[in-house]
């Protein structure tokens, strides 16, 4: 019974590592809304946006397309459509950081308002699990161990990143630390040079004057 929580555990907290968002949202003509993913390293990410008819007795109108990009925190582009109704994205991010996937709507006089289902994927969610059993010909206590088994790789690529990060923050930590007392240093130096030239300053005034 332990073993089977631990592997309960495991395979919940693994899908909370990994992302899955499914978002649907208004985009206006001639406007533009833009969606961030923080993506690790070597992460496989997956998405697929389509726009909604609005009107499922008749065809798609042309003037609902969107024009989509996606880029990194660094600018390279990982997948462009323009002018399309769907479209979906696969890659595996080279790149550690923010990624932004960006829906443009063309410009149309009148304005009109366009509805995008839009569903972006990374880590073990990304995967395809449906036809790892089909091409695999595996039974479903396979199929579930090895999403365990990916699961708990995913847990454990995060334990070392958040692990690299915390080193980060400490070594940050000291170097902020260490700047921050040669500062004090300094500006106590600075005061006690500024209080003795003033000393010197008045006492020679008041030599001069023949006060003392």
């Amino acid at each position: 019974m332990v073993r089977f929580n631990s592997l309960c555990f495991l395979l919940i907290l693994g899908f909370l590592l990994s992302t899955s968002e499914s978002v649907r949202f208004d985009l206006q003509s001639g406007q533009t809304k833009c969606i961030a993913e923080d993506i690790k390293t070597n992460s496989m990410t997956v998405g697929k946006y389509r726009v909604i008819n609005p009107d499922e007795a008749h065809p798609m109108p042309d003037t609902h397309k969107v024009t989509v990009r996606v880029t990194s925190a660094y600018g390279n582009s990982y997948h462009y459509s323009e002018l399309v109704g769907s479209g979906q994205f696969a890659f595996t991010a080279p790149e550690e950081g923010d990624y932004m996937a960006c829906f443009w709507g063309p410009d149309h006089k009148p304005p009109i308002t366009m509805a995008v289902d839009f569903d972006w994927r990374t880590g073990v969610a990304a995967k395809d699990w449906s036809n790892v059993a089909k091409k695999g010909q595996v039974d479903v206590m396979e199929l579930e161990l090895k999403k365990l088994y990916d699961t708990a790789i995913s847990i454990q690529e995060e334990m070392f990143y958040l692990r690299e990060r915390e080193d980060e923050m400490q070594e940050l930590n000291r170097t902020t630390n260490s700047r921050m007392g040669w500062l004090s240093f300094l500006s106590l130096f600075v005061c006690l040079s500024v209080a003795g030239l003033q000393l010197w300053h008045l006492k020679t005034f008041f030599e001069k004057k023949k006060l003392i």
